[in-house]
């Protein structure tokens, strides 16, 4: 297994993704997105697992103009301008291998083991 977690050190739900792979001994790696995002390839692939760009995105953002912009692209343009703004993704985005979860889901990650 080849835990990838895509988050920030502030976000509580990156962290309780975190506490959530320690406390079962399951080793990951966390990718601060503020210091080094996704490639095109990873923020792909975590698009086609989650169902298309749209599910990627936080209603919550701070940035509402870019979130707005989002919405009225082409969808083959959203994930090149979603690439450009990873501040609005919804984090913790967790990849394992092609599969992927964007929030908190242990749920889906229990189905990993």
């Amino acid at each position: 297994m080849n835990i990838q977690i895509f988050g920030t050190k502030k976000c509580f739900d990156t962290k309780k993704a975190e506490r959530y792979f320690k406390e079962r001994r399951i080793r990951y790696q966390l990718i601060d997105l503020k210091e080094k995002g996704m490639s095109r390839g990873e923020l792909q692939s975590v698009a086609r697992a989650a169902g298309g760009p749209d599910s990627l995105l936080d209603p919550n953002a701070k940035d509402t103009q870019t979130l707005a912009l989002l919405r009225y692209l082409r969808p083959e343009d959203r994930l090149d301008k979603l690439l450009e703004n990873q501040q609005l993704l919804r984090t913790p985005v967790v990849r394992n291998g092609a599969q992927a979860t964007v929030g908190y889901a242990p749920e889906v990650w229990k189905t990993w083991a």
